[in-house]
């Protein structure tokens, strides 16, 4: 959604759409800056005035102030300048006439019934390779065909998330450790742009129950048997993906709406375990082994992502109200 082209648009009558293809919670948190300002919640700046906890509304879960989107951009330059940008955003809503949003009502009804006027049609899904940054090494669908029903471990951190090295021998370390079948997404920059590197012999030990990839056709590799969790970056793409498959994820988030989402699904919908760092700030690899254990023995989350996939796959499916509401869209602006 650009601001400054629904602000054109209106100043020249022209109708306006808009689709959010984050969550809705991310959404009601940045139409409530205002808000927010104004109870002295945050500062001018989008700064928390205190670490007290709060709430959007009645019907939506507590959250941290310290995960509001701008402040899990990294430096301080880029938090001011994001502040300002979805505060902008904030004050251009109005300007929608359709407003479409990549979520479903079963998953966030607290969101859609606070703003009646932005329609769910997700979840919304990439099945083509053409939308990808890099080729899809559509190999690892005939390994994962050869691997047991719920067995593996599939491991990516999306498009843009990096790890150091430290951080690439502890996972490496820990998928070793859970001694289970694992498919490993190693883009050609998820180390900064320099070389991968393993931990030594790794790859020789590994050899007969671990798959590295540079890219997967995530959406199918999701959707196979042979899937048992998906460790992950909580990108919303990879939740909503992953929701609709009735996956369990292991949470591992590094900027953004990343950490809301994460706090939605081991808190709120309670589809999945967060990593938690040592005091060193690293995720060690007994961590690692043992949240895998730990999820993959669950039954409640096990149970919750069944119910899930359930709704997700309703909303979509004839009838649904996902697909009236984009069939709705379609009408509205063919007329």
């Amino acid at each position: 959604m650009t601001a400054w082209a629904l602000e054109v648009a209106a100043k020249m009558g022209i109708p306006r759409a808009a689709f959010w293809p984050a969550s809705g919670a991310v959404l009601a948190s940045l139409h409530h800056i205002p808000r927010l300002i104004e109870d002295k919640i945050i500062d001018a700046n989008g700064i928390p005035n205190n670490n007290q906890m709060i709430q959007l509304s009645p019907t939506m879960p507590l959250m941290n102030p310290d995960q509001l989107v701008w402040l899990c951009m990294g430096d301080t330059a880029t938090t001011s300048e994001m502040f300002n940008l979805f505060l902008w955003i904030s004050r251009t809503v109005e300007l929608v006439d359709h407003f479409i949003c990549n979520s479903f009502y079963d998953l966030e009804p607290y969101v859609f019934e606070q703003f009646p006027n932005v329609k769910p049609i997700g979840p919304v899904m990439a099945r083509s390779s053409g939308a990808n940054f890099w080729a899809e090494d559509s190999t690892c669908i005939s390994w994962l065909d050869q691997q047991s029903a719920n067995s593996v471990i599939y491991v990516a951190f999306g498009s843009h998330s990096m790890l150091d090295r430290r951080k690439v021998k502890e996972l490496a370390l820990g998928l070793e450790l859970s001694k289970r079948p694992f498919l490993w997404v190693v883009r050609p920059d998820l180390t900064s742009g320099k070389a991968i590197e393993y931990p030594d012999g790794f790859l020789e030990r590994v050899a007969s129950r671990g798959r590295m990839v540079r890219w997967a056709p995530q959406y199918n590799v999701l959707a196979h048997p042979s899937i048992a969790c998906f460790l992950t970056h909580c990108g919303w793409n990879s939740t909503t993906e992953a929701l609709s498959a009735g996956v369990p994820l292991l949470c591992w988030p590094y900027f953004g709406d990343q950490f809301i989402n994460e706090t939605y699904i081991c808190d709120l919908w309670k589809v999945g375990l967060r990593l938690n760092p040592a005091e060193s700030g690293l995720i060690s690899r007994d961590e690692i082994k043992e949240k895998l254990d730990l999820l993959l023995g669950d039954e409640e989350i096990n149970s919750n992502t069944k119910k899930m996939k359930e709704m997700a796959t309703r909303s979509v499916s004839n009838g649904g109200d996902s697909l009236k509401n984009l069939v709705d869209f379609i009408e509205k602006i063919k007329a």
